[in-house]
């Protein structure tokens, strides 16, 4: 067992010992858990620490970026100038998050067109 999970199981413990943990908002209901199988075990602690902290993973920050002008860019006219530097600064985020090993076809494909096709007809 690791340092931080004895740690938190001897406050836990304590917690526990005070009936500082009794008749709390959602006592004895199921626990929602994600699933974090596809993080490596060792990395899981300190995503969810970043998560809770209200962080992302460089990784997730730049996928959430590239969705972002990607967003921009499909109410920009592409001949405009600002579209040409939101495309530019797409292409180099797409390379980066490629460069990390994740797959880019979030911003392509069925997926992107399916999304083109009903923004287009909300407007």
């Amino acid at each position: 067992m690791w340092l931080i999970d004895q740690l938190a199981e001897q406050h836990i413990l304590a917690a526990q010992e005070k009936g500082e943990l009794s008749n709390l908002r959602g006592e004895g209901a199921p626990l929602q858990l994600e699933d974090d199988s596809a993080i490596p075990e060792e990395l899981r602690m300190g995503y969810r620490l970043l998560k809770n902290a209200g962080f992302l993973p460089p990784e997730l920050e730049m996928r959430r970026e590239a969705l972002e002008v990607k967003d921009l860019l499909l109410e920009l006219d592409p001949d405009d100038h600002q579209a040409r530097e939101l495309s530019k600064k797409l292409s180099l985020l797409e390379l980066k998050l490629r460069q990390a090993g994740m797959s880019t076809a979030f911003l392509h494909g069925d997926y992107c067109e399916a999304i083109k096709q009903h923004l287009r007809q909300e407007k």
